[in-house]
């Protein structure tokens, strides 16, 4: 992810906001609410030392969302990481959604790199506001981004994520 940063900075002039997110749909099991308390001591002992503020929130969708804000960018993906790993350990992988980091320009525009757990790869999803997106901005972090990470080649899997936290 930072190499990614660095060729979205150049190539695109996005810089990292340092936000970044993890959606999930909780489960209803006993278990997942005993995961949950496990998994905010872990991200609050990981905050502390990383300095990684925490924020949790449910979507109108119905998935639970943890913000982290976090001005750099290694400690943030460190974060995210720890979320999606503590998930996957406790045998919910099949319960997450997605991870995103949110990058924003001098002149306004948003764009957020959707990491999508299940398939291991990266799209951009670039919103405009109400309903729309920026395809063509979406479409030139494809080609600034390269080899820096895997892009989900199938187009119609780049969900738009309308009305997400960060």
């Amino acid at each position: 992810m930072p190499a990614a940063a660095l060729s979205l900075q150049a190539g695109l002039g996005l810089q990292p906001s340092g936000r970044a997110g993890v959606a999930f749909k909780p489960a209803s099991s006993g278990s997942f609410a005993a995961a949950g308390r496990e998994l905010r001591e872990l991200l609050e002992i990981s905050s502390a030392e990383f300095k990684t503020k925490l924020e949790e929130l449910d979507d109108s969708y119905g998935y639970h969302w943890v913000l982290l804000t976090d001005p750099d960018l290694d400690e943030l993906v460190t974060a995210v990481h720890i979320l999606n790993q503590t998930l996957e350990e406790k045998g919910y992988g099949a319960q997450l959604l997605c991870s995103m980091f949110a990058f924003k320009s001098s002149e306004g525009k948003a764009l957020d790199l959707v990491y999508l757990y299940k398939r291991g790869t990266f799209y951009p999803f670039a919103p405009l506001g109400g309903e729309r997106r920026d395809n063509e901005l979406e479409l030139q972090v494809r080609g600034a981004l390269g080899s820096e990470l895997p892009v989900e080649p199938d187009l119609t899997r780049w969900f738009p994520l309308h009305g997400a936290p960060l």
